[in-house]
């Protein structure tokens, strides 16, 4: 498919069907993964491809032991997100069907590979990330190529050492996500919201716009025609 199509509408999908992903498609989705770009071409990146039910059902009872106290905390005001109620309900129901996707992801990476130059900042550290991330965008662009819905999540980063110990994950690797992976029951999205390149992109200065509008041509335009 189309490259700008499928960044576009891949969504985070929160409902699968009950079909087994091929070993052939994800094979392909990994092969095409592992090019994403990293600190020093250190190939950090491992993945823990998560079929057995009981496991994923242990997976699942880490999970709703932060998914629950924090969803408690958003119904009661305590927290707020950006997200509809439908939104909410539908996150709700990931957790709690968990154990049903067919396939979980756990991304884990070894750590002496990381390139983690913001330790110091005193802020929350992300850099090391940037070798991680980027091959775990490309997993699921690549799945969604293949008509295979995800959803990231990284609430199970909590329960690290329970994960680890689970699944045997080498001491020197940490884990960085968690991706359902499967067929999505109620198809891919069509339109996702996100803000406007005009209010995300700037020039020069922090908030200063790059863009006083969206330009002729692009998606959303004034001007879709290719006269």
């Amino acid at each position: 498919m189309d490259l700008l199509e499928a960044m576009r509408t891949t969504g985070t999908c929160r409902r699968y069907d009950t079909r087994d992903v091929p070993d052939a498609v994800l094979y392909r989705a990994f092969e095409a993964a592992r090019f994403g770009p990293q600190g020093g071409n250190r190939q950090a990146v491992r993945w823990v491809v998560v079929r057995d039910p009981e496991l994923r059902e242990r997976l699942q009872e880490l999970y709703l032991r932060h998914w629950d106290p924090y969803h408690r905390s958003i119904t009661e005001g305590q927290v707020r997100v950006g997200g509809s109620t439908g939104m909410l309900t539908a996150a709700d129901q990931f957790a709690r069907t968990l154990a049903a996707v067919p396939a979980l992801v756990v991304v884990c990476a070894r750590i002496e590979d990381l390139q983690v130059t913001d330790v110091d900042t005193g802020r929350v550290s992300v850099v090391g990330g940037a070798s991680i991330y980027p091959l775990v965008q490309n997993l699921c662009l690549a799945l969604r190529d293949q008509g295979v819905a995800t959803a990231v999540t990284t609430l199970l980063c909590r329960e690290e050492a329970a994960v680890r110990a689970l699944l045997g994950i080498a001491d020197d690797h940490l884990t960085a996500a968690t991706l359902a992976i499967g067929y999505p029951a109620r198809g891919f999205p069509t339109k996702l919201r996100r803000l406007p390149v005009e209010e995300v992109a700037y020039a020069d200065r922090f908030g200063s716009p790059l863009f006083d509008g969206p330009l002729p041509g692009a998606p959303g335009g004034p001007d879709r025609s290719t006269r």
